[in-house]
């Protein structure tokens, strides 16, 4: 199977294989910490672009440069590690939005050409779905989206996403249980549109 710590598989021992090279982190190992970056980033980029954060590839670094130089403090299992990453992703999303308020914007225009990489149907599909779950998403509370996102992006536990966002475990189940019905609502009123 080659180095434990390049390969972080997903079957049901996986939770003890990612405290074995969260330990090992830990203790200063560059490719665990590797390990824990591939196993992490993409769910923190997600929850970040989601979030409506502009520079999303920059703040994942930035909260995984956060997390590197916190480690060595960190004491717990898997799971509340998970939850101290996501935790530090929505402190540097929640800083991210106050800096873009007093930033002038950019033309759009400008932007999405220099991020062409030349497949222009991929990037149309890519394009069309993002736009289209952004479109849902706007239709919820900023908190709502937050809880979601912590639920099934970050696949956080309710009492995980509840210490993340600084709530009660009820106010989570709350705010998620009104998120999903609001999405069901547009996703609705999406079909009748569809179907007139």
């Amino acid at each position: 199977m080659g180095n434990p710590e390049s390969v972080v598989s997903r079957s049901d021992d996986s939770r003890a294989e990612l405290a074995s090279v969260l330990e090992r982190a830990r203790a200063g190992s560059d490719l665990a910490f590797e390990a824990v970056f591939r196993e992490l980033s993409p769910a923190v980029a997600g929850y970040l672009r989601l979030n409506g954060a502009a520079e999303v590839d920059e703040l994942t670094n930035e909260v995984f440069a956060q997390v590197h130089r916190g480690l060595p403090r960190f004491s717990g299992d898997w799971g509340g590690f998970r939850s101290w990453v996501f935790t530090i992703a929505h402190h540097r999303m929640v800083d991210e939005v106050r800096r873009a308020r007093r930033r002038p914007l950019v033309a759009m225009s400008d932007v999405a050409e220099e991020a062409s990489t030349g497949d222009v149907e991929s990037e149309a599909l890519d394009a069309l779905s993002d736009e289209r779950l952004q479109r849902l998403l706007a239709t919820l509370s900023d908190d709502q989206r937050r809880v979601l996102l912590l639920r099934v992006v970050a696949d956080l536990p309710l009492e995980e996403a509840a210490v993340t966002l600084g709530k009660t475990v009820g106010a989570v189940k709350s705010l998620q249980h009104r998120a999903l019905a609001s999405l069901r609502r547009a996703l609705e009123q999406e079909e009748v549109g569809h179907g007139s």
